[in-house]
């Protein structure tokens, strides 16, 4: 008796199937890899024996860069559900003063005015987010307001409290405080100085540091994007919470249809937008030891042009932070590449322009390509 032979396996004309190049071609961090590629390989061309790639010159673009990466975190997941928020600089800069009138103004221990001020940020992350489900406005103009509220309390309150905009004394305050080193601390420091003493980096020949690495650690603001970029793409490629915040920005309409709580996942992004901008400020106020009216400045867009570079689509429902994390790296390595390159620093300005400009034409592009808009 012969065997019966199994059924003939047939495609399903239903399913639409892409070749594995277009697959890749609508990856969202394809354009942070190729970006990142191409912005190293010119720094290795042309700046290579500047002292870029030396210990000192890769922690300096790798603090800039986690500086834009811990932004980017908040600003990619906001954009994937759907809004925007350009208050994030002024976040920045308000956090950052409140940090220093708690602890220096009214003396504070610098650990509950650390506590505070995030309550603080978080509950005005919440309110933003609870206006604009609320109310049905645009996510661009509610936070647009609060660009403005923010900024100007950061310039008043530091005058009315100290007749100035700059107040200073953190760092000195800050001795002894458990928490302040969260921030402003280094890692593994160690084991920098086992490298310098092996001859590995570099070590400052003179001076009252003599025999002591240049490079001490690795600052906790590197530390922090890191940790935010992980847990920022486990959140969002791993976890139920992270479909709804692809379904909140893909169809708000339709994920609620399907059960997904899309007001609160939309407010609860809100508040993990100005917890990633008070991180920042923190990180800020501690290393440099003060808090300026002026800090944050331009840095939501800087944020939601790294975001674009990453991927994210401007419409919502689609993107990735090891994309918005890719997009702060670039932003880090050319603001510090142009300086190693002898390059005039200011038109890193227009390199902001014209990458969002691409970026922004690539986007477009690949939600054609997704959605098959013509």
């Amino acid at each position: 008796m012969s065997e019966a032979l199994p059924p003939a396996q047939t495609s399903d004309e239903r399913v639409k199937t892409r070749s594995n190049f277009r697959e890749a071609l609508i990856r969202p961090e394809l354009g942070g890899i190729v970006g990142t590629a191409v912005v190293f390989l010119l720094f290795l061309l042309f700046a290579s024996d500047s002292g870029m790639f030396n210990s000192q010159g890769i922690m300096n673009w790798s603090q800039v860069s986690a500086q834009f990466m811990i932004i980017a975190v908040g600003a990619c997941l906001l954009m994937i559900a759907g809004e925007f928020d350009l208050s994030v600089g002024s976040m920045i800069g308000f956090t950052g003063m409140m940090i220093a009138i708690f602890s220096v103004t009214l003396g504070w221990p610098v650990w509950l005015a650390i506590l505070v001020t995030f309550v603080l940020a978080l509950a005005i992350g919440a309110l933003n987010g609870f206006i604009v489900v609320r109310t049905g406005l645009p996510s661009f103009i509610v936070t647009l307001a609060f660009l403005f509220i923010l900024r100007g309390f950061t310039i008043y309150l530091p005058q009315t409290f100290e007749r100035k905009t700059i107040i200073g004394g953190v760092k000195d305050v800050a001795e002894g405080d458990w928490l302040a080193p969260l921030f402003g601390g280094k890692i593994f420091t160690g084991l920098f100085q086992w490298m310098g003493d092996a001859g590995i980096i570099a070590v400052f020949e003179r001076g009252t540091r003599k025999g002591q690495p240049v490079v001490e650690g690795i600052p906790m603001l590197i530390v922090w994007a890191l940790v935010l970029v992980v847990l920022g793409h486990i959140l969002l490629t791993k976890t139920r919470f992270g479909n709804w915040i692809f379904a909140a920005g893909g169809d708000a309409q339709s994920a609620r249809y399907t059960g997904v709580p899309v007001n609160r996942v939309k407010i609860l992004m809100f508040m993990t937008t100005a917890f990633c901008a008070t991180v920042f400020a923190t990180c800020q106020v501690m290393e440099f030891g003060s808090a300026g009216a002026d800090r944050g400045l331009l840095k939501e867009f800087e944020a939601i042009i790294a975001v674009v570079i990453g991927g994210a689509l401007l419409t919502g429902g689609y993107g990735s932070v090891i994309g918005a994390a890719l997009g702060a790296l670039i932003f880090g390595v050319v603001q510090q590449g142009l300086f190693f390159a002898g390059v005039e620093s200011s038109l890193f300005r227009v390199f902001l322009g014209v990458i969002l400009l691409f970026a922004v034409i690539l986007n477009t592009y690949i939600r054609r390509m997704i959605t098959g808009e013509r």
